[in-house]
């Protein structure tokens, strides 16, 4: 279809414009300019614009004449299309039309009294005055021409005399602004007039009415946005960024930008968004701070019996949970804040002008791969990229385009991506045994006893597939040995996609809204409760008490979908309190802390011991096969009993590939290196780094965002979604897509400017990740905040 994203522009507005109640059924025309094209997008003539698609929207050449186009549905432009065209025509500057009908501006029409400069906002948005444009029968040339003569002013707003008003401006959310701004200031001087001293206006009753009642519903909502804005955290001008650790520890050539000898501009620095200098070498101009004086590292372990304790943990100062949250609910209280119309149109302009080789594969991929990706991951908006090579703290692309690589593999690469001194290590072993040999192997045992070092805790470890396979397994085991069913989870928590915990996925409230092709069965013996919600966990583990008690609650320890919602710091503790009350076991999923937090993971980090916990994603450095549970010694036997016929019934777990010599070994020897290297610490202190330089940009920029960090987690909230829950039903199913359309949107801005997130809302720091490679971050999320409609 041609220009499909023009004809989104205009349903977008469309919606916009209903929802805040501007525009009603076939009341009024929208329309969007083509780029590069002498044509632009219109709605089509007495249409239900709750209904309109984009195959419905009309194409108009600036002669006011339709473009033939054979996908679309055949309607007819709106009547007043040319009058859209001459105001295209005659100012270069308007991308965007909105003409609706209002009745506080009509009554200033009936009045015949134009709108003066009333405040600063109005002159700077709408122009010098609001005029009224003489009367002419609608849809006709007069009109039009009557239209094209005023708007020769410059100004962006005006009342037609009995005919509604026409809002233009340089993007479609300009213009939906400028709309809603000219009804502001129509109601605020309708009323000055009614209320003029020895003055007398004749208003109908009726449009005094509804002027009245706007009126009172407009306090009520801009006093309640004034209640619940939270002031920015306030990084003061002169404030060292932390620094990651002196040069030698930091970094070492195998950490280097993957081309050492050209400068880590990315794609930003030849792209079409504008040039973004390498602020490692900008003499003397750095826009987000200089590092601080480099602070000694934590003396790092020479074996593995040195003590966990030794070596410290990633998170240097755990957040303050409820200024978190309180930031967290405003921003989802406020309307969402995304780039402007013409920057989005240049970030979408980057991937089909620089990323036209990954957009070919993924692409043909989509024939034979469902969805075109095999991984979450990989959706990326407007298409995924494909990447050739990773090295460090880069990705590149098969365009060659460089990124800063903040997704880390989602995770599991702390010490960077493909680490050479323990890929190294690998080959050696699997130039012996190959890869799998389907029978022991002593990595096997090398790998529970170094984790067994590092957590004293897991008692006994057992291999296997995933993260999403060690659930399933640790569920399973904790069922066995106490003779209980049920399972609870924290809701909007991650456990991976097995039936059981597909459940309360990423929403909390939700149940079974995303278990479809899963029986009833698989999920009636899961329960979920809200998160920080310790009393409605208590109730949950009563009830089931009457029902037979409950085998196990299972917690991400830092908080659902790796602490996008934090836990307090007590948490844990009080969670174990409860499952001891209640004999529940206490499964840790530490798919993404194991290792992340330090290597005492999250369990050593709160001093809380769990039952069992799940590991993954670090737990082979990067490797796949990486997943395993283990855990107390009594619990973890009953994965071995009925294994040599004598002992009992064997709970099945397994795999072929399960504990293969590739994955144990890359797993020992990564988890060797990270306590050589100290990398948590070294991963944690880039993560205070990019946070807090996060934080000074949000401040400096005035944007409603929230940073915060628990150590390499890094969380940049900007549309608030993953907040939404079902204990608000409307608001999730009204703000759930426009909030998450937001989010992908700035995930394509950041990789526009050289930065791969995690769905545009959490970043993983790795020991690869310098000052010099934050800073450069830094900058170019300096970059893309200035971007932001309004800033």
């Amino acid at each position: 279809m041609k220009h499909l994203r023009s004809r989104q522009h205009v349903v977008d507005m469309c919606r916009t414009l209903l929802e805040r109640g501007y525009l009603k059924a076939t009341e009024g025309n929208v329309s969007v300019r083509v780029p590069s094209h002498d044509c632009y997008a219109v709605t089509p003539s007495n249409y239900d614009y709750d209904k309109m698609r984009p195959e419905d929207i009309c194409l108009v050449g600036f002669d006011g004449k339709p473009l033939p186009d054979d996908d679309a549905s055949g309607l007819a432009p709106s009547i007043e299309c040319g009058m859209h065209a001459n105001i295209y025509r005659e100012r270069p500057d308007v991308n965007a039309i909105v003409h609706t009908h209002q009745p506080y501006a009509s009554a200033l029409a009936f009045l015949r009294k134009e709108i003066p400069a009333l405040t600063d906002e109005q002159v700077r948005f709408l122009g010098r005055k609001v005029a009224i444009i003489p009367y002419a029968p609608s849809g006709t040339s007069f009109l039009a021409k009557k239209v094209q003569k005023q708007v020769t002013s410059g100004d962006n707003a005006f009342i037609i005399a009995n005919h509604g008003i026409i809002a233009v401006g340089t993007d479609p959310d300009r213009a939906v602004f400028n709309m809603a701004l000219l009804e502001k200031v129509s109601l605020a001087y309708l009323l000055a007039l009614t209320t003029e001293s020895g003055k007398i206006y004749t208003i109908p009753d009726a449009i005094r009415e509804v002027a009245f009642t706007k009126l009172r519903k407009d306090e009520k909502k801009i006093a309640a946005q004034i209640t619940a804005a939270v002031t920015p955290i306030r990084v003061p001008d002169g404030e060292d960024l932390p620094s990651v650790g002196t040069p030698e520890l930091a970094g070492s050539a195998a950490l280097q930008h993957p081309d050492a000898s050209e400068p880590a501009t990315g794609p930003a620095g030849t792209g079409p968004i504008g040039a973004i200098a390498d602020l490692a070498s900008a003499a003397g101009d750095d826009p987000v701070g200089a590092p601080s004086e480099p602070t000694p590292a934590p003396r790092a372990a020479e074996t593995p019996d040195e003590t966990v304790a030794d070596l410290g943990y990633a998170i240097s100062a755990y957040p303050d949970v409820p200024d978190t949250m309180r930031r967290l609910k405003a921003l989802v209280a406020q309307p969402v804040r995304g780039l402007r119309h013409d920057a989005m149109l240049d970030v979408l302009n980057y991937f089909e002008t620089k990323c036209t080789a990954s957009k070919e594969i993924t692409d043909r991929a989509k024939t034979r791969i469902p969805g075109g990706v095999q991984h979450n991951l990989a959706f990326n908006y407007p298409f995924p990229l494909a990447i050739e090579k990773a090295e460090g703290a880069y990705l590149t692309d098969r365009d060659g385009n460089t990124y800063i690589d903040f997704l880390q593999a989602g995770g599991p690469t702390l010490l960077g991506s493909n680490y050479a001194p323990v890929n190294e290590k690998v080959a050696e072993v699997i130039t012996r045994s190959g890869p799998v040999t389907g029978l022991f192997h002593e990595y096997e045992l090398k790998l529970a006893e170094i984790i067994h070092t590092y957590m004293p805790h897991i008692e006994m470890y057992r291999s296997l597939g995933s993260g999403t396979e060690a659930v399933m397994a640790a569920v399973r085991g904790a069922r066995a040995f106490t003779g209980k069913n049920v399972v609870i989870k924290v809701g909007g928590a991650y456990h991976g996609w097995s039936d059981t915990m597909v459940y309360g996925l990423r929403v909390p409230g939700t149940y079974r809204m995303n278990a479809k092709g899963i029986p009833f069965g698989a999920t009636n013996s899961t329960r979920e409760a809200f998160p920080h919600d310790l009393r409605l966990l208590k109730r949950k583990l009563i009830e089931n008490r009457a029902r037979g008690g409950t085998a196990a609650v299972i917690v991400e320890p830092v908080g659902p979908e790796s602490g996008t919602r934090p836990v307090p710091k007590d948490y844990n503790a009080k969670v174990r309190e409860l499952c001891d009350e209640f004999g529940a076991l206490l499964i840790f999923d530490e798919v993404v802390t194991g290792f992340r937090l330090g290597m005492g993971g999250a369990s050593g980090y709160f001093g809380v011991t769990p039952d069992l916990t799940v590991l993954g994603k670090a737990v082979s450095g990067g490797y796949p096969m990486a997943g395993g549970v283990g855990g107390r010694a009594d619990v973890m036997a009953v994965f071995g009993s009925g294994l040599d016929g004598k002992n009992g019934s064997h709970v099945q777990v397994g795999g072929t590939l399960s504990a293969n010599p590739l994955s144990c070994a890359a797993g020992y020897f990564a988890i060797e290196e990270m306590a050589r290297t100290n990398a948590p610490v070294k991963a944690g202190r880039a993560g205070d780094r990019l946070t807090r330089g996060l934080q000074r940009l949000i401040g400096d920029f005035g944007l409603p965002y929230v940073a915060y960090n628990q150590g390499s987690i890094v969380h940049l909230e900007v549309s608030g979604v993953m907040l939404l829950d079902m204990r608000h039903p409307v608001k999730l199913l009204k703000e759930n897509k426009p909030r998450k359309r937001l989010m992908e949107q700035m995930s394509a801005a950041y990789a526009a400017h050289g930065i791969i997130t995690l769905a545009g809302s959490r970043m993983y720091t790795s020991m690869a990740d310098t000052d010099e490679v934050i800073d450069d971050a830094l900058g170019r999320f300096e970059q893309v905040f200035s971007l932001v409609e309004g800033v």
